[in-house]
């Protein structure tokens, strides 16, 4: 069993259990703060990613290996 698969009705209940716990005021704050975070996450995963194919590929024209990744 999947601990991530979540049905309709236990989403509603997620939801209705956030509504009562931060309010309506709150809620749009707290998702702004969500949102931002996945997408500095996403750009830090990226440059990672892209940092360390970048260094692979410097290593390997060190080493005299002229192929591509």
């Amino acid at each position: 069993m999947n601990p991530f698969n979540i049905g309709f009705p236990s989403l509603i209940l997620i939801l209705v259990l956030f509504l009562i716990l931060f309010g309506p005021n709150k809620l749009p704050e707290l998702g702004r703060s969500v949102g931002l975070t996945m997408k500095e996450f996403k750009k830090s995963t990226r440059d990672l990613i892209s940092d360390t194919e970048g260094t692979s590929q410097t290593e390997n024209s060190k080493n005299g290996d002229h192929r591509k990744g």
